[in-house]
């Protein structure tokens, strides 16, 4: 499976119910399996982004259902990036 790094931010909304966040974090998860991929890992971070999340998914259509589907909650803010393991990224390059 491919793997993407998803930047996330809070909404207005998002903050106001901070203390829920976990609650959806763990609803997250669960989005994520009904829609073929799975969050491996959930950062909060310090700076530019609220939260930083680590996924792994099938294809860029699985990845962007969940990320359109977390996202109309009215929560979170997502940019996401596809991201190539060490080993690929030395396999393009060589190529070049």
């Amino acid at each position: 499976m491919a793997k993407y790094i998803m930047l996330i931010n809070w909404t207005d909304q998002g903050i106001r119910t901070v203390k829920d966040s976990p609650k959806r974090a763990d609803a997250a998860r669960e989005v994520a399996r009904k829609c073929g991929c799975e969050l491996r890992k959930l950062y909060m971070t310090i700076g530019t982004y609220d939260l930083v999340a680590v996924l792994e998914g099938p294809n860029d259509e699985a990845i962007a259902r969940f990320a359109l589907t977390v996202a109309a909650g009215g929560n979170v803010r997502t940019q996401t990036l596809k991201a190539f393991s060490e080993d690929s990224y030395r396999k393009i390059v060589g190529s070049l």
